[in-house]
């Protein structure tokens, strides 16, 4: 069994394919965290030392003994105020204004299946694979209650975590922190990589040793963003790609959060994450509950390939929507770095048509097909389509695309408004803005309210009326701005600190509703790029755009940091015009689709002006995504080097093993230089390989522990892709 509970030591055990994890109920109801590591099968009660600590504080009911201390006792969820000074999970204001919380332990359930959470995403429960554990905790002094939630999900080594607060007391309390997981490791000899960056230089892997005191990283600007990844990996310092133990911690949350990494003086290190206090609080009235996000959490003793796999798994199966399970993306051509904004119909035909005579198979119609949308200055809130465009109207345009053989895409911004719209003029009201105070701007536009169903609903009804009769196949889903002046006119003042959750809720409701209206309509998530690349998204777009950064060098980082917890698959990767729009370096044809083909694949120019030579290539690259895009999109993931490297390499393996798709990258190139020797992985050692593109048959083992040798390639920036087939 995935979940048990040894009552003789009051010890849960938690059990996956692989790991371990313990926790119990110890003197006067500490809820401990015992362990969590390699699988093992036997309760590790014992690991708890209890000793006297110089200057520490002590539970009153140690009476005179001093051995009991909460800022070394690890709790599985850490109150505030009584003795842990450690970075705590929750925090509340009692009505008295006091902020202390002392959680015990009261009950536990456990059972098969999986637990949802009430209008957020979480990992999907399918038919046997899931247990679950909850565990009741009740403050010493209050009413007031949590219940910890557990998911095992033991094919995939992963955990789940959340919480559920609830307010039994008779008054009002306020949250100001309510966190959804919290670890504990009884040492400090251990690495942190987090991933962070920019607009265009989204998640870089950063690796560093855990210190003394707090590192946090976090979001304070409405969402999950690209200058943080709501995920963490904490590994030893030995921990290479395949080998050694690591640990992830990845929210699925869409929202403001925090993931801090905290070292006390006793070595120990604490990780907890969930929802950002800074922009957080809510007011539980009596018998009201609130729920945070879902935490998934993984070990590996397998280094942090392996860490990586687990979530490429869990991602892949357990929460984009089912119907696109192992179903890859349409080869799309978007006209975004053709036209902009400024096009008409017949222009988008044109490149339509010339886009299928390459082979291409869908045509996706990007910003500017709305409303005043004549410029970036307007337009946004009113999602009819502008008639001056496209006579055709979206259903007309969508069927003349579907008459040329081709799937229909369409890009739309729900979240935002322009003032200069029908919308801004009827409502001015909807905007996320405080009264007297000129908003701040960002790319001329505003949010709109989420936390007021009325204009989710409003933003539902005009989406719906405009594309129900229309044949759309693919919507790609913008979010282009931070969120600023931090107010709305329908929450009173002291509920205010609500806004940015009730947001997320908000999203998170219109994207049910439209993909439940439209299942047959695969969404992809996009915010500015990669602004908000999390699993809360994918619960509902199976595919993210990965950066507007499309600068394939650019890309070999930005996908590379993705991979380690997100899998190629859901990665929006496609070839684009060059000199590139963002960086104004050139680079091959070929060396672009190299990049693409480890992710959704498509292209951003106009047909119309490649050469016969860059023609002659598309359709080749089309077809080589067709035939292998379940092994180089969907295959186990393998990053066979770092990206500080004169050269780069990585590849995907098949999950049968039969087939390989690996890419070489020729950084920078030089004089007189050696042959560079790649090891492959993933591979099946007894079987033979056949390598088309460099004419050889090798065994598995022998690519794997011998290494293929690289031609010589006498130019930077350029890939080579190889594709290994099983005889």
């Amino acid at each position: 069994m995935g979940i048990t509970f040894n009552e003789e030591k009051k010890v849960f055990l938690l059990k996956t394919k692989n790991t371990s994890y313990q926790f119990r109920v110890a003197e006067f109801g500490f809820l401990e965290h015992l362990y969590y590591g390699r699988r093992v099968e036997e309760a590790v009660d014992y690991i708890p030392v209890r000793l006297r600590h110089g200057f520490e504080a002590n539970p009153y009911e140690m009476k005179q003994d001093r051995t009991l201390c909460l800022d070394v006792l690890e709790q599985e969820y850490p109150g505030f105020g009584v003795s842990d000074f450690k970075t705590s999970a929750c925090s509340i204001i009692h009505a008295d204004g006091s902020n202390c919380i002392d959680f015990r332990y009261v009950s536990h359930r456990i059972y098969n299946g999986k637990y949802t959470i009430e209008g957020m995403p979480s990992l999907r429960n399918k038919g046997d694979d899931w247990m679950t554990l909850e565990v009741v905790l009740q403050d010493v002094a209050t009413k007031v209650e949590v219940t910890l939630f557990y998911g095992v999900l033991e094919s995939c080594d992963v955990i789940t975590r959340h919480a559920v607060i609830r307010n039994l007391e008779d008054t009002e309390i306020t949250l100001h922190a309510a966190h959804s997981t919290c670890l504990s490791f009884p040492t400090d000899e251990m690495d942190q990589i987090d991933f962070y960056g920019s607009w265009g230089h989204e998640r870089n892997a950063q690796r560093t040793p855990v210190r003394h005191g707090k590192t946090v990283v976090d979001s304070i600007r409405g969402i999950s963003s690209h200058y943080y990844n709501p995920t963490i990996v904490l590994c030893d310092h030995e921990t290479t790609e395949t080998a050694g133990d690591c640990y992830g911690v990845a929210l699925v949350y869409s929202g403001n959060f925090q993931i801090t990494v905290e070292v006390n003086d006793f070595k120990q290190t604490r990780v907890v994450a969930g929802i950002h206090p800074d922009t957080f609080y809510w007011k539980l009235n009596p018998g009201e509950t609130f729920a945070t996000p879902e935490a998934v959490i993984s070990f590996s003793a397998a280094g942090l390939t392996g860490l990586s796999h687990h979530y490429h798994d869990v991602v892949r199966h357990f929460l984009i929507p089912g119907q696109f399970e192992n179903q890859r993306c349409p080869v799309l051509l978007n006209n975004w770095e053709a036209t902009m904004i400024d096009f008409d119909e017949e222009q988008l035909m044109q490149i339509a048509s010339a886009g299928k005579e390459l082979g291409v198979e869908m045509f996706v119609m990007d910003d500017g097909w709305f409303g005043r949308r004549t410029n970036e200055f307007r337009g946004l809130g009113d999602w009819q389509c502008n008639l001056e465009k496209l006579p055709s109207g979206i259903a007309g345009f969508s069927k003349r695309i579907h008459g040329l053989g081709l799937k229909f895409g369409i890009w739309i911004e729900p979240e935002m408004i322009s003032e200069d719209s029908r919308l801004y003029e009827e409502h001015p009201d909807w905007c996320i803005a405080i009264p007297g105070r000129k908003p701040t701007r960002q790319r001329y536009q505003l949010i709109l309210d989420y936390s007021r169903d009325e204009v989710v609903e409003y933003i539902f009804d005009q989406i719906y009326n405009e594309f129900k009769d229309a044949e759309i196949d693919y919507i790609k889903w913008d979010m282009n701005r931070s969120m600023t002046d931090r107010f709305s006119q329908a929450l009173p003042a002291e509920r205010q600190g609500e806004l940015c959750h009730r947001y997320v809720l908000g999203f998170y409701k219109l994207m049910e509703k439209l993909t439940t209206t439209f299942p047959q309509i695969r969404f992809e998530g996009c915010c500015g790029g990669g602004g908000r690349f999390d699993m809360g998204v994918l619960y509902y777009a199976p595919q993210i755009w990965c950066s507007d950064d499309t600068d394939a060098i650019e890309r070999i980082s930005i996908q590379h940091g993705t991979s380690f917890f997100y899998p190629p698959s859901v990665m929006g990767a496609h070839v684009s015009v060059c000199p590139n729009q963002q960086t104004g370096r050139s680079v091959s044809i070929d060396t672009r689709a190299a990049l693409a083909y480890y992710g959704t694949f498509g292209y951003e120019l106009d047909p119309n002006e490649l050469n016969d030579e860059e023609k002659e290539a598309v359709k080749r690259q089309i077809q080589y995504y067709q035939e292998h895009a379940l092994t180089s999109a969907f295959g186990k993931y393998y990053r066979l080097t770092g990206v500080g490297h004169e050269f780069v390499a990585f590849m995907s393996v098949a999950d049968d093993q039969k087939s390989a798709v690996f890419s070489f990258v020729q950084r920078r190139t030089s004089a007189n230089k050696g042959i560079i020797y790649i090891k492959l992985r993933g591979l099946n050692e007894a079987a033979v390989y056949t390598i088309p593109e460099l004419g050889l048959e090798l065994s598995g083992a022998s690519l794997m522990y011998a290494g293929l040798p690289m031609p010589v390639i006498k130019a930077d920036n350029t890939a080579k892709t190889f594709t290994l087939i099983q005889k």
